[in-house]
């Protein structure tokens, strides 16, 4: 389902990306890889000079491996366009201060108090949001849903939909349904 059609006439200025991508690797960790890009559809006057209508004021990259656990055991940033050539490009290292954290355990708060405001580049840092997710669904269908402990499924109680209380729940995962709080 899409937006309503507005009835006022517009002019797209800007288009921003985020692209995330999983990959298994044959060593048995994964690579979440982000990319960030930022395009004007007009020239667009930067201190640093002119960039071009189509050309990326953004284009940034981030990879995250992690193991089967989510535990990030490696990072690497870079970036390829940024309006401050010199110093927006300089903050990459110290994105491997994520290594150690795991995705699942409240990694989007961690990441913040790392990388936040002047210790890290605005846009990396709004990119790693996205990684917890993106996580999850390259892992879709290479992990059980039910671990062999009987855990239950971590995916449930995290969203809306699956709220144990829930329609879906009773449905599709009854063994977990709780039903309605009194």
């Amino acid at each position: 389902m899409s937006l309503p059609v507005t009835e006022v006439e517009r002019e797209l200025l800007h288009t921003r990306r985020v692209r995330y991508e999983g990959y298994k690797r044959s060593d048995g960790l994964w690579d979440i890889e982000a990319h960030l890009t930022d395009i004007k559809n007009h020239d667009f006057e930067l201190k640093t000079g002119v960039r071009r209508a189509g050309q990326p004021v953004h284009s940034m990259w981030l990879r995250i491996t992690v193991d089967r656990d989510f535990n990030i055991v490696d990072v690497a940033a870079s970036s390829d366009a940024v309006p401050y050539p010199g110093g927006c490009e300089t903050i990459a290292p110290a994105y491997r201060q994520l290594i150690g954290l795991n995705l699942a355990q409240e990694f989007r708060k961690k990441s913040k108090e790392l990388l936040g405001g002047v210790r890290g580049c605005t846009h990396l840092t709004e990119m790693l949001a996205g990684f917890p997710t993106a996580a999850i669904q390259s892992f879709a269908g290479e992990k059980t849903e039910e671990e062999s402990d009987g855990s239950r499924p971590f995916q449930l109680g995290h969203c809306h939909a699956l709220e144990t209380s829930g329609e879906t729940v009773r449905k599709w995962y009854p063994k977990w349904y709780r039903g309605k709080a009194a």
